[in-house]
């Protein structure tokens, strides 16, 4: 089990992840300066409901395991950049979704 400062912390980065973008298990554990994205997924699997949690996905692109049904009328009223939106294997368009490294979320973090 994640420690409460890594809970913490994760959940204080997804919930300023902007509407419209994601960012990966592994994105996500890099703004918090850490290694591991599958600690992330644990916490997003016990805690993300207290967050946005359809803003965070695998690398693959594909929406958080179990939840695609869940997220994807999130994604279309947030404008969310997809792929074949109108199959039932869609992803997130990581090229155009995926928040920059630019971004002031990682800026406590050396790049």
């Amino acid at each position: 089990m994640p420690s409460p400062e890594f809970i913490d912390a994760t959940l204080a980065v997804v919930a300023r992840i902007p509407a419209g973008r994601v960012m990966t298990y592994g994105d996500v554990a890099l703004a918090i300066g850490s290694n591991a994205p599958r600690a992330v997924g644990q916490v997003m699997a016990l805690f993300g409901h207290a967050v946005a949690w359809w803003r965070v996905v695998p690398a693959s692109g594909h929406p958080p395991q179990g939840h695609a049904n869940l997220a994807l009328p999130r994604y279309r009223e947030e404008g969310t950049p997809l792929r074949h939106a109108d199959s039932p294997d869609y992803r997130i368009a990581l090229s155009a979704a995926r928040l920059p490294y630019t971004h002031e979320i990682y800026a406590k973090v050396a790049l």
